[in-house]
Formats: structure tokens, C-alpha cells, sequence
């Protein structure tokens, strides 16, 4: 089954910079775009970045945009979040998401928080 898998998630300083993975299986990941999301404690899941099937198109939130990257690995079944220049407010649990046939899969998430 369609199955994702988030992880470099952590504790880091404002200013500092992590880098999230999302491993992929069960589909063909390479004909399909990807998304990443996230979900700060008492706010709603917002958009974060999306990447297109072959890399070749991304699109990111006004929030995040000159501090991250989202970028794809199609041979290892896996996509990045570069995350740069970090502030207290991009605290959150992050989510890659695949959309498959009107169906959106989700991963477990993985927790980042940049303290002040």
C-alpha cells in the first residue's frame, strides 16, 4: 500500500536550518507530484511546498518562500525539504503527501521546533 515516511525533524535555534526526508513506497513514485505540509498546535494543516513529478516545476507558500526547498530523488524514492533561516513560527509537525487517484496519503510527520 501507499506508504510515506517523514524524518530529520528536531530542535534547532532561530536562524538555523534543517533538512526533512520523506521516504516513499508502494506507488510510482516518479509519476507523481509531491507536497509538503504542516500543522502548528491549534492551527489548521497549511501548504507548505509542492514539486512536480519530475522536478522540474516547484511552488512554494509566501510564508517560506527564499528559505526553503522542496526537491526529489526519483532513483531513491524520496523527497527533501531544505529549510533555512528558521523562525519560532515555522514550529510545526510536517507532512509529505501524495494525491493518487483523488486519494491524499499522508505520512506520520515529523516534528520541528526552533526556539527563540
Amino acid at each position: 500500500q501507499v506508504q510515506l515516511v517523514e524524518s530529520g525533524g528536531g530542535l534547532v535555534q532561530t536562524g538555523g536550518s534543517l533538512r526533512l526526508s520523506c521516504a516513499a513506497s508502494g506507488f510510482t513514485f516518479s509519476a507523481y507530484p509531491m507536497r509538503w505540509y504542516r500543522q502548528a498546535p491549534g492551527k489548521e494543516r497549511e501548504y507548505i511546498a509542492f514539486i512536480s513529478s519530475t522536478g522540474s516545476q516547484t511552488n512554494y507558500a509566501e510564508a517560506v518562500k527564499g528559505r526553503f526547498t522542496i526537491s526529489r530523488d526519483n532513483a531513491k524514492e524520496s523527497v527533501h525539504l531544505q529549510m533555512n533561516s528558521l523562525k519560532p513560527e515555522d514550529s510545526a509537525i510536517y507532512y509529505c503527501n501524495v494525491l493518487i487517484r483523488f486519494v491524499d496519503t499522508w505520512g506520520q510527520g515529523t516534528q520541528v521546533t526552533v526556539s527563540s
